[in-house]
């Protein structure tokens, strides 16, 4: 496996190609309007693309870090999609967040066309994915997940099987529904403690200390403190999503989501109120009138 292509060259996806091509790999990358510069990734080594077809003939590996699951059918099963050039035998590697009963039906059709598949959705930040420090929660094959291993640990710290094919986007959409559910949960606080005459460095400082605290104060406690958003770049549009991939999740397998369904239609509504605000302005925007 020495031929890997990349579709998503965003702030995640531009850190994993970053590390992939200082290895002993080649890289091929799509080129779209959205992606991060690629100069820096072109004079390491990486080959651009402009079509996925042609991109996926010279593949052994396809990593996709893409925004969710319309954009990956898309790029799969579209007018000059992978699909279309998918060599037998290559890994098709989903990395976006995703609804699990798509990942199903994308497993099937790579499958149909010869490949392999493996969702492999991320947890932490850009940060960490220009590190390689990110996780990795995979589901599919574990003899197949071992193949892949040395390509995964260029740009992964920590890489769990969560079970088969659709686990590892389930356990996304679960992480990501409780982080975002009690950031979610803290910024009304907030915003209440706000409109009550609480100082905010007393709010954090006594939830720190008690059942309050943990990685979701943490991180909202720097836009708290001192109206920096940098403990969480984020953005309320793509929160939004990932708790609606959630409730979908959720009413496909039958399972209560009273309180997902809340905090939906709570990020649903400061996202009218602010299209381009970062999660960490949620306790400045649910404080509004």
């Amino acid at each position: 496996m020495k031929n890997i292509g990349m579709v998503g060259i965003g702030m995640m996806g531009h850190g994993i190609a970053s590390n992939i091509v200082k290895r002993d790999f080649k890289l091929g990358v799509f080129e779209h309007p959205g992606n991060q510069p690629l100069d820096g990734l072109k004079a390491a080594g990486a080959t651009t693309f402009t079509s996925l077809k042609a991109l996926a003939a010279q593949s052994d590996a396809i990593i996709l870090v893409l925004t969710g699951s319309p954009q990956v059918e898309a790029v799969l099963q579209g007018a000059d999609g992978i699909l279309e050039g998918l060599r037998p035998g290559t890994v098709v590697i989903d990395c976006s967040t995703a609804i699990p009963s798509s990942s199903a039906r994308m497993a099937n059709a790579v499958e149909a066309a010869g490949g392999r598949f493996l969702d492999s959705p991320m947890t932490r930040t850009p940060k960490e994915a220009a590190e390689g420090r990110l996780n990795l929660l995979v589901g599919g094959d574990e003899a197949l997940l071992a193949e892949c291993l040395p390509l995964l640990k260029c740009f992964a710290e920590n890489i769990t099987h969560v079970g088969p094919v659709g686990a590892g986007h389930s356990m996304k959409l679960l992480h990501n529904y409780v982080s975002l559910g009690m950031v979610t949960l803290l910024s009304e606080a907030a915003a209440c403690a706000q409109r009550n005459g609480v100082a905010p460095a007393a709010f954090v400082d006594v939830l720190a200390k008690g059942g309050g605290g943990g990685i979701a104060l943490e991180r909202l406690k720097p836009f708290l403190l001192s109206a920096d958003v940098s403990g969480l770049r984020f953005s309320i549009a793509n929160a939004r999503k990932d708790l609606d991939y959630y409730n979908t999740m959720a009413t496909d397998a039958g399972t209560h989501k009273a309180i997902a369904a809340a905090v939906l239609v709570t990020l649903e509504q400061a996202l009218a109120r602010a299209p381009e605000a970062l999660v960490p302005e949620l306790p400045e925007i649910l404080g509004r009138t």
